[in-house]
């Protein structure tokens, strides 16, 4: 009886030996992919191009589609809110500068821009998958859902910005910060004293 487990073990070793191989090579080229944003999210926009072809091509998979709209919406929101948020944790004064004296505390998201690309871009996958099988097809009049997704957009949007107007906080930063302190008579002058 105990040669039974055995064998059974030593035949698992070497496929779990190639699943954690696969999984450091995958994990090496996805710590590659870190600095390079843009590339990044033009890979992301061309699956869900051509995810959204294939659903219209089909003419189908609709409950899919807004299955994949919600879950983007709920990335979103994390994407778009604080680590911290204002709201649940009791404080004595405000937690956000809200004074040019004050100290300047960035902006930290709840959801980081890497892992909100990952996860968009595996549920893309995901998604794009469950279109070659007809179990996951359910007919369903699609206009509704498209309605009832944009009102949901509409009305979880127009919270969060609201959330963001009381709290003071811009989560989209657009470029470098700049320092716009005095300026040193060196890098003023054009000349160097050589």
């Amino acid at each position: 009886m105990e040669g039974v487990g055995a064998d059974a073990a030593s035949a698992a070793a070497p496929l779990n030996q190639w699943r954690h191989d696969v999984w450091k090579l995958f994990q090496f080229y996805l710590d590659k992919t870190t600095p390079h944003a843009v590339y990044r999210w033009v890979g992301t926009f061309v699956l869900a191009c051509l995810y959204a072809l294939r659903v219209y091509y089909i003419q189908g998979f609709y409950i899919v589609t807004y299955g994949l709209g919600i879950y983007i919406l709920n990335l979103l929101i994390g994407f778009l809110s604080p680590l911290v948020d204002p709201e649940m944790e009791p404080s004595d004064g405000p937690m956000l500068p809200t004074k040019g004296s004050d100290e300047f505390k960035p902006f930290i998201r709840r959801l980081p821009e890497f892992k909100f690309w990952y996860a968009i871009t595996k549920a893309f996958c995901v998604a794009f998958l469950m279109t070659f099988f007809s179990m996951f097809d359910v007919p369903v009049f699609w206009p509704i859902l498209l309605c009832y997704w944009v009102v949901l957009f509409i009305l979880t949007m127009k919270r969060q910005i609201m959330h963001m107007i009381k709290y003071r906080y811009v989560p989209l930063n657009i470029g470098k910060q700049k320092y716009g302190g005095k300026k040193s008579f060196a890098s003023s002058s054009g000349s160097r004293a050589d």
